[in-house]
């Protein structure tokens, strides 16, 4: 019992204990390597502007699992990375869209301009254009 009202000011303990888990695997990366996660991370941090804890979490194992594969293999970071390390970080994020914050000020956007457009064609702003 507690341990749910504890999470649920704190957030979930196993986000919190897959997030120590990828510290762990990032710390025993090659340096050349855990710069460029680091790198990586920071940005993501930015522009990824992800609000779920469990999103981020599955993107940043995602990363790290990418990193490790290449470090094992012996590929360097430019190989995985390419010319444009923002361009390879932007893609990446667009698979973790489902988390941003800005996913729903863009559904009440939407839904704004579909009620909107409900009005201007004469219907009240309660009733869709199937109503009519």
């Amino acid at each position: 019992m507690a341990a749910k009202w504890i999470e649920l000011v704190t957030g979930s303990f196993e986000d919190k204990k897959r997030w120590r888990q990828y510290k762990a695997r990032k710390e025993a990366l090659p340096a050349s390597y855990r710069t460029a996660i680091d790198g990586i991370e920071r940005y993501f941090m930015y522009a990824g502007s992800i609000v779920k804890g469990d999103v981020l979490v599955k993107m940043l194992e995602d990363l790290a699992d990418l990193i490790e594969g290449a470090a094992a293999d012996g590929t360097p970071i430019r190989d995985i990375v390419g010319d444009d390390p923002v361009e390879f970080a932007d893609t990446f994020i667009q698979n973790y869209s489902d988390g941003q914050w800005i996913n729903k000020e863009r559904k009440r956007l939407i839904d704004a301009i579909d009620q909107s457009a409900g009005e201007s064609a004469g219907q009240p702003a309660n009733q869709s254009a199937d109503e009519a």
